[in-house]
């Protein structure tokens, strides 16, 4: 038994991590934030927001989506499920909307670590089925897309939808995406010096925070462990100078054996969620343009 002093050392400690925690937190917040507003929507896009049973998100419509105002690409933002937001999303969200020819619908999911696991994965649920079931869009009409701890999501959302019975939308769009939790892959290290946007020890402080006190290799948490038959068709992009280069080889190596219709495009020397930076890079649109694509053959 300790010391009445050693236990005020202790909360004394313990009250400045949490304090130092939620500073990074805001900080992380905050610099996602400052980067998404550097890019200005173009006036002839509408942005229109709603309210799903309590949870914000926007309507983003560029003038090619609305020739069939029935196509949807869902979108599930990254941020390493402790950030993200419109702000920081939407030109991103946007662009692939126009691309897609199809109307993008943007949710702010609630964020660890006020919210952990399952929150985001709860909110992507209701997000779908207020589509199917309130606007009455067809699931064949409907592609979920996400970008890093959102593009993990994407493939959470589509597990669950398949595990509840629930019908799932025609396919799935992942870039970057984080599917292992657990941070057992061998490009964590092999592409650390690559790497100028990940950092391990984040990765590490993300996952903490989302995962909370349970397992990390919980598939609805990590989707590289999870059993991947009856998935509906996913493209993968992912860059070879990005720390989590192997949670997406990974999950389409296994996913094509369990006979799912994956297309995994691996871009050499691409970073981290390169199409996010499209406003300034040509190698961002043209990932977004083979994303479009491929979502326009889908949505046929």
């Amino acid at each position: 038994m300790v010391s009445k002093g050693m236990e005020s050392v202790i909360k004394l400690l313990k009250n400045n991590a949490n304090t130092a925690m939620k500073k990074r937190v805001e900080e992380s917040r905050k610099a996602l934030e400052v980067l998404g507003s550097l890019v200005k929507i173009p006036k002839d896009v509408k942005i229109e927001p709603v309210d799903i049973n309590g949870m914000k998100a926007i309507w983003i419509s560029a003038p090619e989506s609305l020739s069939d105002s029935d196509k949807v690409v869902l979108y599930l933002h990254g941020g390493g499920y402790i950030s993200g937001s419109f702000i920081s999303h939407q030109d991103l969200a946007m662009r692939i909307g126009r691309a897609a020819k199809a109307r993008v619908l943007l949710i702010e999911y609630r964020l660890a670590p006020e919210h952990p696991f399952p929150a985001a994965v709860e909110d992507a649920i209701k997000s779908y089925k207020w589509l199917i079931e309130d606007q009455k869009i067809s699931p064949s009409k409907i592609v979920i897309a996400g970008e890093s701890a959102g593009g993990g999501l994407t493939l959470v959302t589509l597990i669950r939808l398949r595990d509840d019975n629930i019908r799932i939308p025609a396919a799935g769009v992942c870039l970057s995406p984080w599917t292992d939790l657990a941070l057992t892959g061998e490009s964590l290290y092999r592409n650390a010096k690559a790497d100028p946007f990940l950092q391990y020890y984040d990765m590490v402080f993300m996952a903490e925070l989302y995962v909370g006190d349970n397992d990390p290799k919980n598939p609805y948490i990590s989707p590289l462990y999870a059993d991947l038959h009856g998935l509906p068709s996913i493209l993968i992009h992912v860059g070879t100078a990005e720390i989590i280069e192997d949670d997406s080889v990974r999950f389409a190596e296994k996913a094509k054996k369990m006979g799912v219709d994956v297309q995994l495009e691996v871009f050499e020397d691409m970073i981290h969620a390169f199409q996010a930076f499209s406003a300034w890079a040509p190698e961002g649109q043209e990932g977004i343009d083979k994303i479009g694509a491929f979502i326009q053959a889908k949505l046929k």
